[in-house]
């Protein structure tokens, strides 16, 4: 329920613009995004309560989630963003797949906030890159075979979902930009109060006169990173939840 109400904000936030009558103020949409990372952080902090009650995580859980979070933060300055050269998003899959779809939302979106500040990118996009990039990281939890599929067919999935979701960020991301640079060419700008159908097809085109040229490299280098090193990356997260005995129970025997 948590996952789904963060979710669903986010999904508001980001689309409500394509169904703005023409007169609502559309340009002032920059101006909600601190609004919007008020109601980020109890979000949250209610997932990762929620998740901790379901599964039994503990405090060794949450500090492997700050090293993750860390470790993406660190990551991401690497390729600057430069044509699509984003390594952190094959940690972020992964992680995801291992910790699950409460922690992985939560561990993408820190990560993105400790990124920004740690690039100096803190703005009114930020709380959007949170809700992207946790979203990125929740689909790979949320995947199928998660207790079975093991070896080079999980990686060949994660590799597949995480090229689809490198291009599926920088779509969100496009979306939370794109109607607040109006004026553009008639083209692929957003007209506020045009029909739905319309407004799609002119975002369509942005997205492919702008953002192609980072999604689709970004896209490549997730799967090249996922299939070279995915492998060892799970077996190590894997390998650090059972030695930190996530969720065993303390036994006392009689002496």
């Amino acid at each position: 329920m948590a996952l789904a109400l963060v979710s669903a904000i986010g999904v508001l936030a980001f689309g409500w613009p394509l169904f703005a009558p023409g007169d609502s103020g559309i340009t002032t949409h920059a101006a909600d995004a601190p609004w919007l990372f008020a109601a980020l952080l109890p979000l949250l902090l209610a997932v990762v309560v929620a998740t901790i009650a379901d599964t039994g995580l503990d405090a060794k859980a949450i500090a492997m989630l700050g090293v993750l979070a860390a470790a993406g933060a660190a990551l991401r300055p690497l390729g600057a963003g430069t044509a699509g050269i984003e390594p952190m998003f094959f940690l972020m899959v992964l992680s995801g797949r291992v910790l699950g779809p409460g922690f992985g939302f939560v561990l993408g979106a820190v990560s993105m906030f400790a990124s920004a500040l740690l690039t100096g990118g803190v703005g009114p996009w930020m709380p959007f890159q949170m809700l992207a990039m946790g979203w990125v990281a929740m689909g790979a939890g949320l995947l199928p075979g998660a207790a079975r599929l093991r070896g080079r067919a999980e990686s060949l999935l994660l590799a597949g979902y995480g090229a689809v979701a490198s291009v599926a960020y920088g779509t969100a991301m496009n979306l939370q930009g794109w109607t607040l640079m109006q004026g553009m060419a008639s083209g692929i700008s957003y007209v506020p109060g045009d029909p739905l159908d319309e407004n799609l097809a002119r975002f369509v085109a942005y997205c492919l006169a702008t953002s192609l040229g980072w999604d689709l490299p970004r896209a490549v280098v997730t799967m090249v990173l996922t299939l070279t090193l995915g492998g060892a990356i799970l077996r190590a997260l894997r390998r650090a939840t059972r030695r930190a005995a996530f969720e065993a129970p303390v036994v006392f025997e009689d002496g």
